[in-house]
């Protein structure tokens, strides 16, 4: 016994109404009521195409039979009224469109393949062309996607070709909703005899295929863009192929740095050219050789930068539109000991004179220099980290700076 007849009775129909009665019912009043033929029926129209929606549903209806229409309840949004007309007449009143901006809905798109692809600096400074190989399924050639003989697929009848089966459990006044895959065609909505199947993918719909894709990499193209081939993903029956898409990764590089469209890079020059001028060589990125020269008296100082124009990056799109080059420089001093006293003597007359000392003084008390291992400096600074993280520790456990525990 049904705990309401509300919807039989939208559609005039008893609650032993069989599929066929459901939809004949359906089709006469939804002709009746339709918004384009009857503008001031569209709450009727709507409810009758609700009513139908539930009971045309065997699951649906053996919940609303036993429970009403509070166990629909977390059965989510259904299908717009339009949507099911459609299915019945195969678009909007009389073929026309959907009204009221309503359209009908598409297959199901499949997820995009992402590809990684590690490119060089050179290959986006230059530009590249590459290949790449996608492993992907593809719709079975031999059976078009129906896994054997077209008159052996047969719809399951436990799931009525949904692949999910629902579990109704109640707890008390609560009512539980499960889904579940359907065991007796493991999901797929469908059931393929074994001696039916197709040779060629066994029933499975789609088969692998290796596909190679020639990738262009355009000039002044970056780090994390993406080049689509699109549909060129996974298939399956019923679903729109999604898309290939390759990520680039850019790889780093062991002199340049890029930073948008401009290219930095550090310059090694020994002294006399940083004092006395001299010349200097770029291999950039595509080989050519860039001389730069500093002019004499210029005097370039350890880390002083100078940007060369239009030597950074092209311009993605726009090739021939560059970015700059910048140079840091860093200056090379000879080794130690490695001038006499005479050649000391001579830069001494030839540079400027030393500076003087900040604090003079007669009394002074001389001190020894010693050279510093980096990685014994390197030691001590985390031993100073560590003990001033301990002094931190203590200090708020004390209750903060200032604070100290009263004692009896």
């Amino acid at each position: 016994m049904v705990k309401t007849t509300k919807l039989y009775d939208l559609l005039g129909v008893s609650p032993s109404a069989s599929e066929s009665e459901l939809k004949s019912s359906y089709r006469k009043l939804a002709l009746k009521y339709h918004p384009d033929k009857n503008p001031d029926a569209g709450d009727q129209f709507k409810e009758i195409s609700h009513a139908y929606e539930v009971l045309s549903d065997s699951n649906k209806r053996e919940v609303y039979d036993q429970y009403g229409e509070e166990g629909l309840n977390g059965d989510g949004p259904g299908m717009s009224p339009q949507d099911i007309f459609s299915q019945f007449f195969g678009g909007g009143f009389f073929g026309g469109g959907f009204p009221h901006g309503q359209r009908q809905r598409g297959p199901r798109r499949g997820a995009d393949m992402d590809f990684s692809l590690g490119v060089t600096l050179e290959d986006l400074y230059k530009g590249k062309t590459t290949k790449i190989a996608v492993q992907r399924q593809i719709v079975c050639v031999k059976c078009s996607g129906k896994g054997g003989k077209a008159d052996s697929v047969k719809s399951c009848p436990g799931c009525q070709g949904t692949g999910v089966r629902v579990t109704i459990r109640q707890m008390g006044p609560m009512i539980q909703q499960m889904q579940s895959a359907c065991n007796e065609c493991n999901g797929e909505g469908e059931i393929i005899k074994e001696k039916d199947r197709c040779t060629s993918c066994h029933g499975k719909k789609v088969s692998s295929e290796k596909k190679v894709h020639e990738v262009f990499i355009e000039k002044g193209m970056a780090d994390g863009q993406r080049i689509k081939f699109a549909g060129e993903a996974d298939q399956a029956p019923g679903v729109v192929a999604g898309d290939v898409v390759v990520i680039l990764n850019e790889k780093e590089h062991a002199f340049f740095k890029r930073n948008g469209k401009d290219l930095h890079c550090k310059v090694k020059i020994d002294l006399l050219t940083a004092l006395a001028g001299g010349s200097f060589t770029i291999k950039h990125l595509d080989d050519r050789i860039l001389e730069g020269t500093i002019k004499p008296g210029e005097v370039m100082k350890p880390e002083e930068v100078r940007c060369i124009d239009g030597e950074g990056m092209p311009e993605y799109k726009r090739p021939f539109n560059k970015g700059d080059l910048y140079v840091q420089f860093e200056l090379v001093f000879p080794p130690a000991n490695w001038a006499d006293a005479e050649t000391i003597a001579k830069l001494e007359s030839i540079l400027p004179p030393r500076m003087a000392m900040e604090v003079e003084a007669e009394d002074a008390l001389p001190v020894t220099l010693k050279k510093v291992d980096p990685r014994r400096r390197t030691r001590e600074q985390d031993r100073r980290q560590q003990r001033n993280a301990y002094d931190d520790d203590e200090e708020e456990e004390r209750g903060g700076p200032g604070v100290q525990c009263h004692q009896q």
